[in-house]
């Protein structure tokens, strides 16, 4: 007795990569990244004087921005300027459920954020869901400090991540400036610098990347150099300010106090 031949099996199509945010169609998707940008920009705006220089220097395409970190404004500030095409996406915040908190909620609904955990444990993950977002036609933008600091004209010692992540999508690493927000008073003035793309070559290996990394922090510390530090504002804007900033040290003031330790130059431009 012979059997009757099988069809053929279909091939398995490769599955897309999937975005970060909830699970909603593209097309809920798009309004809600509008509609916050459209949101953020108007409250930002509303409240600073905000420029973009070096605008012509932004890629058309996919790219890796690494900003230095300032204030819990510095993503908004950017939302507010940066073009809406390509789409912008922010590496981060290191949460293990965005779902929980009301600020990590509204982060979750917009679809803009790259989570990843504070420990560290789903690297491979991470890296899926950033090279979702640039094989997407997106733009991830990283605080490379990975902290918030004092003074306008420092710049801490960068991560590696977003030179690792543009060395392998293949996509330019842009450094961008952000000078102003270390203090949030009532129309002052904010002015995001864009800078040069930074020259790399070949795979991400390790040398590789911390010489991209170092080139990095030479060309974003350029921008910020000859930064003035900002007047410390009336009791409204410390508060706004300091609202949601989130110091390791637990405040600005504990965080110049530490500074003797970490090495980190926190010191008080008035002294």
């Amino acid at each position: 007795m012979t059997s009757e031949p099988s069809e053929p099996t279909q091939p398995d199509r490769p599955t897309r990569p999937t975005l970060p945010g909830p699970p909603i169609s593209p097309w809920r998707r798009t309004i809600r990244y509008w509609v916050s940008r459209f949101v953020v920009a108007g409250l930002t705006r509303g409240y600073l004087r905000v420029g973009l220089e070096g605008r012509e220097r932004l890629p058309r395409g996919p790219a890796v921005y690494c900003f230095n970190h300032m204030s819990w404004a510095d993503p908004f500030v950017l939302m507010a300027v940066l073009p809406f095409r390509p789409r912008l996406w922010f590496f981060g915040p290191k949460e293990e459920d965005l779902r929980v908190g009301g600020r990590n909620r509204v982060m979750y609904w917009t679809g803009s954020a790259i989570p990843y955990k504070p420990a560290k444990n789903d690297l491979l993950e991470t890296t899926r869901r950033v090279g979702a977002v640039i094989g997407s036609g997106g733009v991830v933008a990283i605080a490379g400090e990975g902290r918030i600091h004092i003074r306008e004209s420092e710049l801490l010692p960068l991560s590696e991540g977003a030179a690792y992540f543009a060395m392998r999508s293949g996509v330019p690493l842009i450094p961008v400036a952000i000078r102003g927000t270390s203090w949030l008073r009532f129309g002052g003035r904010i002015t995001i610098e864009v800078g040069e793309p930074v020259p790399y070559e070949g795979r991400p290996t390790r040398v590789a990347v911390a010489d991209a990394t170092a080139r990095s922090w030479t060309s974003l510390h350029a921008l910020v150099a000859d930064a003035p530090d900002v007047p410390e504002p009336g009791r409204f804007g410390r508060w706004v300010t300091e609202r949601f900033n989130d110091w390791p040290e637990g405040s600005r003031d504990a965080a110049r106090a530490a500074s003797g330790t970490s090495g980190l130059a926190y010191s008080d431009p008035s002294e």
